[in-house]
């Protein structure tokens, strides 16, 4: 691939800052040129390819368990992109569409009690997110508002921290643990995958329900996405460990702010369980783009289907 060098320059500057600024209470990054070279350029390139086509608004899927990286690559991304390409990017995450805690609570009452927990298809607002994203994609944009999620709170922000969008982007990146994930069948759902399907959903309402928003709501938003990235992590044990590390960067990083400890991160991970290890066997097929990443949270290989 072939970069100005002056803009290469300016890729490698902004992101060696960038990286600078994530390593708090981990490891250091390794292999940090190496890593741009031989995956950030690439997913880059294919992304600005993917633009050249039509130059219309592109919507980029990328999915993976929690602690995978996302958010970290979502910029990463978004640098290259500007530096490199000249394209204007817009970020959001999934989580940020999260149904308000209210609305949340109305869902317990009135389904299973397991969606007052965030996270499973459902306990997002969908309506707010197709049209963001169909406003983002379309000819006619006009200026808009991306809704911010305060996982400390549990709650949604007010407006008044809401990512305002004022011009129309080149790139939309879409993250999000369950981006481009497929319902499962019927019959996968009949056994319970961990212990809280086991007691808390003995008559499998909750992970049915889950299921109907996936194949509904959930399919009409992906369809939206015009590629997808996923990162592939080595196996579902490695999303506890990762999400344990996030909550100590947090508490790191937001003093003052409500993080969970070891033993609240075990229960509140095993709401993922089911579909993150349905991601695993059937997005290497399915998406467009496969980065695996290795046990010590690196990236291996790079795919493009």
């Amino acid at each position: 691939m072939q970069l100005d060098i002056l803009n290469y320059k300016k890729i490698k500057k902004k992101y060696l800052i960038f990286l600078k600024s994530q390593e708090v209470m981990s490891e250091p990054f390794r292999d940090k040129i190496g890593q741009l070279n031989k995956f950030y350029l690439p997913i880059s390139k294919m992304i600005n390819d993917e633009y050249l086509k039509d130059k219309k608004t592109k919507v980029i899927g990328l999915c993976g368990g929690q602690g995978s990286g996302k958010s970290t690559i979502s910029n990463i991304l978004k640098i290259i992109l500007k530096e490199g390409f000249h394209l204007e990017t817009v970020i959001f995450s999934i989580d940020d569409f999260y149904k308000t805690l209210n609305q949340r609570q109305l869902m317990s009452k009135n389904i299973s009690y397991l969606f007052l927990t965030r996270g499973v298809p459902g306990t997002h607002d969908t309506s707010m997110l197709k049209s963001c994203i169909q406003n983002l994609k379309n000819f006619k944009f006009r200026k808009s508002m991306i809704p911010k999620f305060d996982k400390s709170n549990d709650d949604r922000c007010p407006k008044n921290k809401w990512l305002k969008v004022n011009k129309k982007p080149n790139i939309v990146i879409f993250e999000g643990w369950c981006v481009g994930v497929t319902p499962q069948k019927k019959r996968d759902l009949i056994t319970p995958i961990n212990q809280l399907e086991k007691v808390r959903d003995t008559k499998k309402v909750w992970r049915e329900k889950v299921n109907l928003e996936l194949k509904d709501k959930y399919q009409k938003i992906f369809s939206l996405i015009d590629k997808l990235i996923f990162l592939k992590v080595p196996s579902f044990k490695y999303v506890f460990k990762w999400r344990l590390l996030q909550e100590k960067k947090l508490r790191a990083t937001s003093k003052g702010k409500k993080t969970m400890d070891y033993q609240q991160v075990k229960n509140f991970i095993m709401y993922y369980e089911r579909l993150t290890k349905h991601m695993l066997k059937i997005l290497p097929k399915k998406a467009d783009t496969i980065i695996n990443i290795d046990k010590k949270h690196r990236l291996k290989s790079i795919k493009f289907n």
